[in-house]
């Protein structure tokens, strides 16, 4: 019998195979579109963290999973092109947010709406109850709280 830990039912593996597939293919669509404004993924993915506000450099890494030196280099290529400023953090001067200027903003959003293609049209084709139990499952999978 297979323990819920280790699922090796056909499946399983199938949809595992499948998530890689649309994560595979979102990579591709993300890193075409980012070349498209002379970005690289790792570039426009910053951008697009920075569209929900300043950001300390820190709590980027972490959410790509990465060293904060390689953070501060993509941010530095940021900055030379304008797109992307430094800022103390008024409640800790220690600590360096990374903002997005106003062409940074108007490059993260156009970019973001670039992306839509491979996103919208095979989602187009769920109705709006099959996208909430997707991403209600997906939520579950991540193990974050249910969206309200």
């Amino acid at each position: 019998m297979t323990s819920p830990r280790n699922p090796a039912d056909p499946l399983t593996r199938e949809v595992v195979e499948l998530i890689g597939t649309v994560v595979a293919r979102y990579h591709e669509e993300y890193a075409e579109a980012a070349a498209g404004y002379q970005l690289t993924g790792a570039q426009a993915r910053v951008l697009a963290l920075l569209l929900a506000g300043p950001t300390p450099m820190r709590r980027i890494a972490e959410q790509l999973k990465c060293e904060p030196s390689n953070v501060t280099g993509i941010v530095d290529r940021l900055e030379s092109r304008g797109l992307v400023e430094r800022r103390p953090d008024t409640a800790d001067r220690r600590v360096k947010l990374a903002a997005a200027t106003d062409p940074g903003l108007e490059t993260g959003a156009r970019l973001r709406e670039s992306l839509g293609d491979f996103a919208r049209e095979p989602l187009a084709g769920l109705t709006e109850a099959e996208r909430t139990v997707l991403r209600d499952l997906l939520q579950r999978m991540l193990g974050t709280p249910p969206a309200p």
